[in-house]
């Protein structure tokens, strides 16, 4: 049995695509895993406190030498750290807002970047290089953007600070295993959206193993 956190970050609810994504993704999961166990965090609709200095002061004391107020300040922070560690599946869906990743979103990654958590220095003391601490993850990036041309090599590539940030900072945290699904062109809508929304719902699918759901999957990116 696996474990799989959802991750959505869209700050819209029925209208967000990057949403319809990762419910694609869960339906389709779930027929042909149903031993396996989801767990859900909003970081789009829900609030996720940024980090501030009482934070930072928390974050890089000691842990025998935190105060009752230090832990208070890392509860959260200490839940969805914890949280990460406990799953072995990531499936985070995101918007592209700004060429980047929802404010939300980044104030998520905020909280888990967290040194001797799920990552550390190697030699001990900042040296840059740096050693990932969550083992044996697979993530799966779900993304919605307005325009095309982002992937590697392609023309706006220089642009894209939402998977790319991503990956990165994922990799940082030792999560390697990333696989990217990318919703293009929903600014343009049409026949052009069609044929990206046809494409990612087969790259879904094939992840899935199930070519049956073929109907569910259709009908879920449908009339967004």
């Amino acid at each position: 049995m696996k474990k799989i956190l959802v991750i959505n970050a869209s700050v819209r609810g029925d209208r967000s695509y990057s949403r319809k994504l990762t419910q694609l993704f869960v339906d389709n999961w779930k027929e042909s895993h149903p031993e396996d166990r989801f767990t859900f965090r909003e970081v789009g609709l829900e609030i996720v406190p940024h980090i501030d200095e009482r934070w930072i002061a928390a974050a890089f004391t000691k842990p025998a030498a935190r105060t009752e107020e230090n832990q208070a300040v890392l509860r959260l922070s200490n839940e969805l750290v914890a949280e990460l560690k406990d799953h072995d599946i990531y499936v985070l869906g995101t918007p592209m807002y700004n060429w980047s990743i929802p404010s939300g979103l980044k104030a998520y990654l905020d909280q888990v970047m967290r040194m001797n958590e799920t990552w550390k220095f190697r030699s001990g003391v900042p040296d840059g290089d740096y050693v990932g601490l969550l083992h044996d993850k697979q993530l799966f990036i779900l993304s919605s953007r307005g325009d095309t041309g982002y992937g590697a090599g392609e023309k706006n590539a220089h642009m894209n600070f939402q998977t790319s940030y991503l990956q990165f900072l994922f990799g940082i945290m030792g999560v390697t295993d990333v696989t990217t699904f990318s919703l293009d062109n929903e600014e343009f809508g049409g026949e052009i959206f069609e044929r990206s929304k046809e494409g990612v719902r087969e790259q879904i699918l094939a992840v899935a193993r199930q070519p049956a759901f073929a109907v569910d999957a259709a009908e879920c990116l449908s009339n967004g």
